[in-house]
């Protein structure tokens, strides 16, 4: 058995007194900062355990880094050996944590780490000011300002910058050149930082970070300050390349539901007009079988509302239109649904036809899908309407819903499970609407859904 000796004994409580604030204090905002950015993420099984253990393999393995504080600590490259080890370590923990890909992992820890090394910088520079101006507190006072200060910041990060980018993250698109960036600028700043605290701690006076000289402090906090804007540039650029390569991904969608709108109108445009020319056919047919008197029973009955499809043609004045409304309002009868609609096609001439099918389309293609679901069958009605105001006009859309209907961006929110591949149908019509110089607005009332669409016949297409 090994023993140490009193003087031993006495050394390693010492380094451990020492050191372990460092250590201790660097992971415990560490895995603040990741739980705050892991929020949502899909977590493996036994995910407590997980957890659990991999904090207690960490508490042990800050001991050894203590150790390693005590005799290279005071090195630039020894300081950035350490803190790169623990950072690394707890990555590997966070992965064995979530079950995301190792670039959302990445991700989440390079944002939690460069936050962590934010609200560090931004207290360091704070404190640096606390003592120029001749503050000197005792432990607990510093204790007190420190959780103080961190969890005000921490608060902070989840509001303005958490919170925000987490649905991009959730989407799981991350790209592997933007974390490599990020990283590189993370560790030219760790060194930076070590370079840092290894000189001016040999140039403080009495305690770390007082100064004697003016000059020293004035660097000291330039270089504190150097290290926030690295911090905020690599969050910035991680959440900024997240949001713009979302909204990217998002109008590639939006454009797909376009052009599948267009082919699926060119599909049903055909279909219409076959089944015109049928039911044209079959009634001059019926009209000579009944003249002849060949019918007998019901048939007659039945054969009458077999060509009555043909009755069903709505027509307001636009080929285009007529295609549209007429597919839907079969589709929603079969549904059990009353397709209303006052509409003055004419109106319309000035929208391409792809536009109008894709706008129409999706209009009642949500709407259908919103009443469908209603246990009350008089509730399954749809109204639209469309009308002219000089050179704008005026498409409006009403039915009834059920449960509850969020907003964000003044778009409806999609019930859906799968968020990413859902929901582009009410985009399509906000993007058609604004490239007609219109808007698109809803909103929802009592249980009735409302949409406004407004169009302007005067404006070039962008």
């Amino acid at each position: 058995m090994i023993s140490l000796s009193a003087e031993e004994s006495i050394g390693f409580v010492y380094i451990l007194s020492q050191y372990s604030n460092i250590i201790y204090e660097f992971l415990f905002e560490l895995y603040v900062f990741y739980a705050i950015f892991s929020f949502g993420l899909t977590r493996k099984k036994y995910f407590a355990l997980r957890v659990a253990a991999g904090i207690a393999a960490m508490l042990v393995i800050g001991f050894g880094a203590m150790a390693a504080y005590h005799y290279i600590g005071e090195t630039v490259w020894g300081r950035v050996l350490i803190y790169f080890t623990l950072f690394v370590l707890s990555v590997v923990h966070f992965r064995m944590c979530f079950d995301e890909s190792t670039w959302v992992t990445l991700f989440c820890c390079d944002m939690a780490y460069a936050a962590q090394n934010l609200v560090y910088k931004m207290f360091l520079t704070l404190w640096c000011f606390l003592l120029d101006i001749g503050f000197g507190p005792e432990v607990w006072q510093y204790k007190l300002i420190y959780y103080t200060f961190f969890a005000v910041c921490a608060i902070a990060v989840y509001f303005i910058l958490a919170r925000r980018t987490r649905k991009y993250m959730l989407r799981r698109r991350q790209d592997y050149r933007t974390i490599v960036i990020s990283f590189v600028i993370l560790a030219i700043t760790l060194i930076l930082c070590s370079i840092e605290d290894v000189t001016f701690a040999s140039l403080s006076s009495d305690r770390e970070n007082l100064f004697d000289n003016q000059l020293y402090y004035i660097l000291r906090q330039a270089g504190n300050l150097f290290s926030i804007m690295c911090c905020i540039v690599v969050l910035a650029y991680l959440s900024g390349v997240l949001e713009k390569r979302d909204l990217e991904e998002e109008l590639r969608y939006v454009h797909y539901n376009v052009a599948q709108m267009k082919q699926q109108y060119e599909i049903s445009k055909d279909t219409i007009e076959q089944i015109n020319i049928k039911c044209h056919d079959m009634r001059h047919k019926v009209r000579s079988l009944l003249k002849s008197g060949v019918t007998e029973g019901g048939i007659e009955d039945e054969l009458r509302e077999a060509i009555n499809i043909y009755d069903a043609n709505i027509r307001t004045g636009n080929k285009t239109l007529d295609v549209i409304l007429t597919e839907k309002s079969l589709v929603c009868e079969k549904r059990g649904i009353v397709l209303s609609c006052m509409v003055d096609g004419e109106k319309l001439d000035f929208v391409r036809e792809d536009d109008l099918y894709c706008l129409f389309g999706n209009i009642i293609d949500n709407a259908a899908e919103a009443v469908a679901a209603l246990p009350d069958t008089e509730k399954r009605v749809i109204n639209l309407t469309c009308k002219a105001h000089g050179d704008m006009v005026l498409i409006e859309e009403e039915n009834y819903y059920s449960g509850e209907l969020r907003f964000e961006d003044g778009l409806p929110q999609t019930n859906k499970e799968d968020k990413m591949y859902h929901g582009f149908g009410v985009r399509s019509i906000r993007m058609i609407a604004r490239n007609y110089g219109g808007e698109m607005t809803a909103r929802a009332e009592n249980g009735i859904y409302y949409l406004r669409v407004l169009l302007s016949s005067a404006h070039e297409q962008v």
